[in-house]
Parts: structure tokens; C-alpha cells; sequence
């Protein structure tokens, strides 16, 4: 049971912080317009907490990744 449920909570960070990705080299962005969800404040702030935790798992990737000998930027 509780190994079930860490899989399912690190699949939810992992497509997060894949849509963090897709925003940030693409510029686009779900449209998961919580107004037209419901109108229920709870599920709205669950919603961009859930996709505040895709931007901060893609931050501190970069972090991780920047710093590491393995890794090198080229533009």
C-alpha cells in the first residue's frame, strides 16, 4: 500500500515538473484555467500548488544539474 502510493506521488511530481519543462523552453502552459474547474477555492489553490511543485522540482534539477561535472551548458 504505501509503496503504491509513493509511486503514485512521484509520477504526480514527475508529469509536474514535465509541464514545468514544456512552459519554460516552449512558453506553453496547460490551460487549466481553475475558474472554468470549479469554483471551489480549495481545488484551485491544490491545482497551482501542484503546479508550483513541477516549477520548484525543475529549479532545483537545474541547480543540480548546473553544478555537476556531468552536465555542461552549450548554446
Amino acid at each position: 500500500m504505501f509503496g503504491r502510493l509513493t509511486h503514485y506521488a512521484f509520477d504526480a511530481v514527475l508529469l509536474s515538473a514535465f509541464l514545468a519543462g514544456v512552459k519554460r523552453s516552449t512558453g506553453l502552459t496547460p490551460s487549466l484555467n481553475s475558474d472554468k474547474i470549479t469554483d471551489n477555492k480549495d481545488i484551485k489553490k491544490w491545482v497551482d500548488s501542484y503546479l508550483g511543485v513541477g516549477e520548484w522540482m525543475m529549479d532545483q534539477s537545474v541547480a543540480v544539474m548546473g553544478s555537476s561535472a556531468w552536465f555542461e551548458r552549450r548554446r
